[in-house]
């Protein structure tokens, strides 16, 4: 039987990759998206070449029913969910001295709360099957980052420790987090744009191989670590930066 994938935030980027990797190797594939159907639309006409099953759905995890609903409806489509891979993270730029209660509740309110409520209801159906999840997180999370994204770093450090607790909640469920560096997104490629090239050109002489990662690097780590080869490992946070914060 196929083993099912839901990836948060998975029209584009590295959630879009995740999902690219793990259709073409067998994986039924569920893609979400925010704001953009047309893409999500467009990614899963990619992957329906592929011998699987596939299903866009609509995800805002700042709300607390449709989170509920969507899991359901997945469940009731694919009878289980093997694998989520949290992608979803927002981010917002500010003067320290401008940051409020309202801008960390945004953050948080997603990047923290939002993940864990999704795996709350993703996990009563994997405790007894077993499972993997995989926490996209940032290596930001762990030394200092841009203080102008306070929040973000700090919801990403509660993904961390998240990882680690719910790793001990099920011997039958594999908990692990992926941080990584700069990786060429769409948004990073638009940015690097509307700066003339100074973005990847500057930040890459940082990192110790010279570039940035491919989303399709990132996916790679997350296919594994979903795989029976990554079966031992569990509760680590896996920085892929090429050297970035060594």
């Amino acid at each position: 039987m196929r083993k099912t994938v839901l990836v948060t935030g998975s029209s584009k980027g590295i959630g879009a990759a995740c999902i690219r990797k793990f259709a073409s190797n067998g994986y039924n594939v569920v893609i979400t998206y925010k704001d953009d159907y047309e893409r999500a639309n467009k990614l899963k006409e990619e992957v329906d070449k592929f011998d699987i099953k596939s299903m866009i759905v609509h995800l805002d995890l700042s709300d607390d029913k449709e989170i509920e609903e969507v899991v359901s409806k997945i469940i009731d489509s694919f009878g289980g969910i093997d694998i989520l891979v949290n992608n979803v993270g927002i981010e917002e730029s500010s003067d320290f001295f401008d940051k409020s209660k309202e801008s960390f509740t945004r953050i948080f309110n997603v990047n923290v709360y939002g993940t864990f409520l999704i795996t709350k209801m993703v996990i009563k159906s994997m405790i007894n099957t077993g499972g993997s999840i995989i926490n996209i997180s940032s290596n930001n999370s762990t030394v200092a980052g841009d203080i102008n994204t306070l929040e973000y770093d700090m919801s990403k450090a509660s993904i961390n420790i998240f990882t680690k607790d719910l790793a001990k909640l099920s011997p039958n469920i594999n908990v692990n987090a992926v941080l990584p560096g700069w990786v060429l997104t769409e948004k990073i490629d638009e940015l690097n744009k509307s700066l003339d090239g100074k973005l990847v050109e500057e930040e890459s002489k940082n990192i110790a191989l010279n570039r940035f990662a491919k989303p399709e690097e990132i996916a790679n780590v997350v296919y594994f670590l979903a795989s029976d080869e990554a079966k031992y490992i569990n509760g680590e946070l896996i920085t892929i930066d090429g050297g970035y914060k060594i």
